[in-house]
């Protein structure tokens, strides 16, 4: 046993901790994590056509994503009216 196991269980450690503040988020918010992990920075509405879910159900996502210190927002400089969104993960 030795070395090799420890190692793997440490590796198995660092690549979960950030994802804890998302386990116990609903799937609705764990799925827009997941979105913003591959695609970087994305609007509400660019998240609502990713996820295929309800602009509603997005915004409530986000708002617990944000809760939990997970997702990051600022204004767009392209159209103020629109937020960027940010996995912080």
């Amino acid at each position: 046993m030795g070395v090799s196991d420890t190692e793997a269980v440490t590796a198995g450690e660092e690549g979960a901790n950030g994802w804890d503040a998302v386990e116990d988020l609903p799937p609705s918010a764990k799925l827009v994590a997941k979105v913003l992990d591959y695609e970087d920075t994305l609007t509400q509405s660019e998240l609502a056509e990713e996820t295929l879910l309800p602009p509603r159900t997005v915004r409530y996502a986000l708002s617990r994503l944000e809760d939990a210190g997970a997702v990051e927002s600022r204004f767009s400089f392209s159209d103020a009216r629109k937020r960027l969104y940010t996995l912080t993960l």
